[in-house]
């Protein structure tokens, strides 16, 4: 499973709503763990490996070594949200990018689980809110480039354009 990198147009068009629940579905989400290990990443949405559902999957730890904060979530929407800060965030469809993200510090979030069944996941750890959030944006084709400051935007803009310029020479 590989992770498609900026500016591929799958990444903008996000995830439809999951109405099939079953061994397919498992399959996919254990195959975007591994996928998510293997890059060294905390979360990964369908949409970054070219799978237009609303699923997500992520591990605060990021460590195939402590799974206990693995999740994954179908058709997940943010519920409650309070409290604001500003963090660092990258992202394996952004290799080489970092940039300071503004977002909610605590979450409620409401989705389906593998079995479809209706499951909350409260997010009291900013970390874990961030990524959810992250994520989240990813099933709806937001980029957390799309959320930078005038002034973030202007100081990644030359590696966004190394990585526009990479994939045209790709494809």
């Amino acid at each position: 499973m590989e992770v498609l990198i900026y500016p591929d147009p799958v990444l903008r068009r996000g995830g439809q709503p999951i109405t099939e629940f079953g061994p397919a579905l498992r399959e996919t989400a254990d195959r975007m763990i591994e996928a998510m290990y293997e890059e060294g990443g905390v979360g990964l949405a369908a949409p970054q490996v070219g799978i237009e559902l609303k699923l997500l999957v992520l591990n605060p730890s990021g460590s195939k070594d402590d799974r206990s904060g693995e999740r994954v979530l179908c058709n997940p929407k943010i519920v409650r949200k309070k409290g604001r800060e500003f963090d660092e965030e990258g992202c394996l469809s952004f290799p080489g990018i970092q940039a300071e993200v503004e977002r909610w510090v605590e979450l409620t979030v409401a989705y389906l689980d593998l079995d479809g069944k209706e499951q909350t996941l409260k997010c009291e750890e900013a970390w874990l809110a961030r990524i959810v959030q992250h994520e989240i944006d990813h099933l709806e084709g937001v980029f957390f480039t799309d959320r930078l400051t005038a002034a973030e935007k202007l100081r990644v803009k030359a590696k966004l354009l190394e990585l526009e310029d990479e994939y045209k020479a790709r494809a």
